[in-house]
Formats: structure tokens, sequence, C-alpha cells
């Protein structure tokens, strides 16, 4: 269907139909899977729109395609991973620039800044996102980008994505936005005025834990253009099979999300009443720090949420950790299956603990992706590992 059409669509529709086009050759309803490394040329120069898999492959141009529709976005590019990805971005700017961003983020985008890119004379300023006045405090002349996560990775904060898209452009900054936690079917960025909308393809667009690759949608020709010259460039390009699975796995996002948000809540509610539970991060509870904007800018609330307990200690944590049958103790996050998680040791690790502890990401912290098993099993996992 063509994407222009499809744009006006809803969001089933949407989803099911981006970047599918039937073979012209056989027409295959599923988008061929294109593995080759190189393209016949009629004569030098003369071909038919591709030359070389790192820079052009027809399994992820339709990927790319279908990934600018669910955004609402114009151009998407894929990458080998959302680091890759998240790389990319970085890559546009000089020694000496600055990036405001959020002090509660993916311990992998935080490790990339701090051990990678200050090195290169590239300046970080963390601050508390969330209150958009602090953005506006920490910019300088030297800022070139804000770099937000809502809801964040693994403190569940919201951030106000249409108030820091006023401000970035008041001050002539990008403005991209991690969505991998909320993904498309919950939340666009770009309709709120951001430039780049980030993802870890990885998580909920693919949807199975069975793919790494990462995603960036814009709506700007010359954005799109340099980002295009880095992802050819710098070669972090996903392989056509990997492009083939999660063009899979976005034609049923819509329906996976729905169940994500429906165990979410039930979940994050039973923890709640749980005597043992101190804690529970969630967006969608009312008290919420944030709550009205997260209602506002999201679809539903999610089904990723952290929690502590009342004997917030690392031994406390570890017996739950190790006691789950259904939750699998594993990295990552959006998959049909259940996992559960401990940022401190695991995602979070290569932030060091002062900073952990200072942004509130304690050492008994449990993070939870909530699959779409059924909520009753989920429930009385949990219950028979706190005890």
């Amino acid at each position: 269907m063509n994407p222009e059409l499809l744009r006006n669509k809803k969001t089933g529709t949407k989803f099911i139909h981006a970047g599918a086009e039937p073979d012209p050759t056989t027409g295959a309803i599923m988008t061929p899977i294109y593995q080759t490394s190189t393209y016949v040329q009629a004569g030098p120069a003369q071909h038919k729109g591709y030359e070389y898999a790192r820079s052009q492959n027809p399994t992820r141009a339709a990927l790319e395609t279908a990934l600018a529709v669910i955004e609402n976005g114009k151009f998407g590019l894929a990458f080998s991973s959302g680091v890759a990805a998240t790389d990319a971005v970085i890559k546009l700017l000089a020694p000496g620039d600055e990036v405001i961003c959020a002090n509660d983020m993916y311990g992998g985008t935080y490790r990339l800044f701090t051990k990678v890119f200050e090195k290169f004379g590239i300046k970080f300023k963390y601050v508390d996102t969330t209150h958009p006045e602090n953005v506006t405090a920490a910019l300088s002349s030297n800022s070139k980008l804000i770099w937000i996560e809502t809801p964040t990775n693994p403190l569940m904060n919201i951030t106000d994505i249409a108030a820091i898209a006023a401000i970035s452009k008041k001050a002539g900054t990008i403005l991209c936005v991690d969505n991998t936690f909320a993904s498309p079917y919950l939340q666009n960025p770009l309709d709120l005025g951001a430039d780049i909308v980030m993802h870890s393809s990885t998580k909920y667009l693919g949807g199975h834990s069975d793919v790494i690759q990462g995603a960036l949608i814009m709506n700007d020709q010359s954005l799109k253009d340099q980002l295009y010259f880095i992802q050819k460039s710098c070669g972090a390009v996903p392989g056509p099979f990997d492009c083939f699975l999660v063009l899979r796995g976005i034609k049923t996002l819509h329906v996976r999300m729905k169940a994500h948000c429906e165990n979410g809540k039930i979940v994050a509610h039973y923890l709640r009443n749980h005597p043992k539970v101190d804690k529970v991060f969630w967006c969608g509870f009312e008290d919420h720090h944030n709550y009205e904007i997260a209602k506002k800018q999201m679809k539903d609330f999610g089904g990723m949420l952290s929690f502590t307990l009342k004997d917030d200690s690392v031994e406390a944590a570890t017996k739950v950790l190790t006691s789950t049958k259904v939750f699998s103790l594993a990295e990552s996050l959006g998959g049909v299956e259940s996992l559960i998680n401990h940022p401190a040791t695991m995602t979070h690790a290569s932030i060091p603990r002062e900073e952990r502890i200072k942004n509130g990401l304690t050492d008994g912290l449990i993070r939870l992706s909530i699959g779409i098993e059924d909520a009753e099993d989920l429930v009385e996992d949990l219950k028979n590992a706190i005890g």
C-alpha cells in the first residue's frame, strides 16, 4: 500500500501494511529476504537503485519505509543495534559540542556517551528532564542536542516531549527521543515536536527476542541525508534477515502492545498492594509524577515497570530474581515472554554506583518486562518468588 495513503489509516492497518508491497517478480505478499552483498549493473553507474548492500538493500528499504510510516515520519533508517543508532546521532556533532540528556537512562547509552564520545571532546550534561526548566538552565551556546527517554529505563520517569521540543526549537538544538519503552503504538514523538526518534528495534518492534537492531526516524531531509551518510560510511547496518524479522514483528505490534499494557496494569497493582513491596515504578498510577503528561502523550501505560522490596538489599532482590519460574532472568525487554532483571548488576552496571543511587536506582531495584502470558500466571509467579 502506498505509504502516503497508509498514513491516514488506523493503527492496526498501518502496522500490518507498512512497508509491504507484493514482490514484483513472484507476487509474494511477504517481503523477500534479499540475501546478497552486491547487485549487477547494466553499465558503469547504470543500476536499479541498488549498488552495494551496505548502502542499500531491498529488504532493509521496505523496513525503513515501515519505520517511517508507523512513527508518522518521512524517513526511516535501520541500524545493526539501538546503540549503533544512538552512535549515529552523536556523530552529527563535533568536538566542543554539548548534549543535554536525562539523568535516568539506559546504561548502554550512558556508557557510549561517557566511555566513547567524551574522549572526542563532546560534553554531556545530565539533568532531570521531567522538569523542563532544568533543560533550559543547562543550555549554553555550545548545546547542539537534547537526548531524552520517556518513559525512562528503569525508573519509568515521564518527560513532557512537547515542552522539551519547544525549548529545543527556541535554542536551535536537535531533540532526539528514545521511544523504545513506549513503542510507536503508545507514543509518537515526531507528532509532539521531536526531530529524531530512536528505537532499539530489538525490543517491542521485533517483539520476539530473536533479533538485534536499531532505528532512527525523522522528518527533515537534511537530517536524513546526514544520518544516511553516517549509516553508509560507518557501516553499522542490519542484515536482510534481521530486517525481515523486524518487518514481521511490526505486523503484530498493536496486538501485542494491548496485551503488554493489560498485563502491566494487573501486575503493577498487584505489586503495589503486596505487603513486602516498598515502591512500584509504573507511569499508570494516578499519583505518579507527571501522570497527566503520560496520559496526554501516550495511548496507554505500557508493560514496563520496576519495584523495590521493603528489604531493599541485593540479597533480598536476588532471592526474588532467582525464584521466578515464568519470568526469566535476562537482559533486554519487549518480547512476548516476561523477563525479570537486576539493573544494578545487569543493564545499568556501567553507571557508577554513586550516580545510580543519586538518581534513585538502588541496589535492590528489580525491573520487569511484562510479557503477554496469562496475567494470573505472572501474578502467581511473583507471589511465590516474593513470598
